[in-house]
């Protein structure tokens, strides 16, 4: 079992000026004593325009990596907003894809193994031919570029029509690479998908636990199915708690161990 905990979980940490990206850094391996961290790209972002997160100057990325690096951590994901595939603007799709290219050189830089570009944004709820061909056509050209570096890349059922496993199956098929990965959000389906994460196991990468699958009691039958499709990668805690954050992890972080001593015990 290899754990991590996703950047995500710290947002308002970071929204109140009280930790920043080496801050992070330092507490997964300091605080939790975890060999990996799972990046977003919002805790180190210049700025957010027209819904693009934009990135600071190159040498600050080199600056995270250089503290990666000091810490021995492997960046197990970088989860990357602002560079989704599917916008109903022409111009802003293009734009989209320019940052999405200047991210994928941020993340080769930081080492990342696993990349996460999402199909869309909320409020897309369908895909159409058109938009699925394209769709096809850029992760292509990601997987591509990610053999080069030794990553993958592929979408997280994250909002809109990533919601659906059909859909996401169908796109992995499609794309049709070895570095197609998914990053699998357990159990974040639409209502009438409750099978979801069996669906799309074969492509998954890298994994997000959130707090109501563990309270459920459905993360057992997601961690069967993900290690009947051969899942190896990590299993990383997401958990935006407005307060007491740091608990909070340690919580959920004992809840997924618990999950898997349990499964050895039976």
């Amino acid at each position: 079992m290899k754990l991590s905990i996703g950047g995500f979980s710290f947002f308002h940490e970071k929204q109140a000026g009280k930790m920043d990206i080496f801050g992070y850094l330092e507490s997964v391996k300091y605080r939790y004593r975890l060999d990996a961290v799972d990046l977003w790209n919002g805790f180190f972002a210049s700025g957010n325009e027209d819904g693009l997160v934009l990135l600071p100057e190159e040498a600050v990325i080199r600056k995270i990596r250089e503290a990666i690096d000091e810490r021995g951590l492997t960046v197990a994901n970088i989860a990357l907003d602002g560079v989704h595939l599917v916008d109903p603007d022409p111009a802003k799709r293009e734009r989209l894809y320019r940052n999405a290219l200047l991210h994928l050189r941020a993340s080769e830089l930081l080492g990342a193994r696993t990349v996460r570009i999402d199909i869309c944004t909320q409020g897309t709820e369908e895909i159409g031919e058109a938009d699925f061909d394209y769709i096809v056509k850029r992760y292509q050209e990601y997987c591509d570029r990610g053999a080069e570096h030794g990553y993958t890349v592929g979408p997280e059922n994250h909002m809109g029509a990533a919601l659906d496993p059909h859909l996401l199956k169908r796109i992995a098929e499609a794309v049709d690479r070895p570095n197609f990965g998914i990053l699998l959000h357990l159990k974040r389906w639409r209502p009438e998908h409750a099978d979801g994460d069996a669906i799309v196991a074969p492509w998954v990468v890298h994994t997000h636990v959130d707090l109501r699958t563990l309270t459920s009691g459905e993360a057992e039958a997601s961690v069967r199915a993900l290690e009947q499709a051969g899942y190896g990668g990590y299993w990383a805690v997401e958990h935006n708690a407005k307060t007491h954050a740091y608990e909070e992890i340690d919580w959920m972080l004992a809840s997924v161990r618990r999950v898997f001593n349990r499964m050895g015990e039976s």
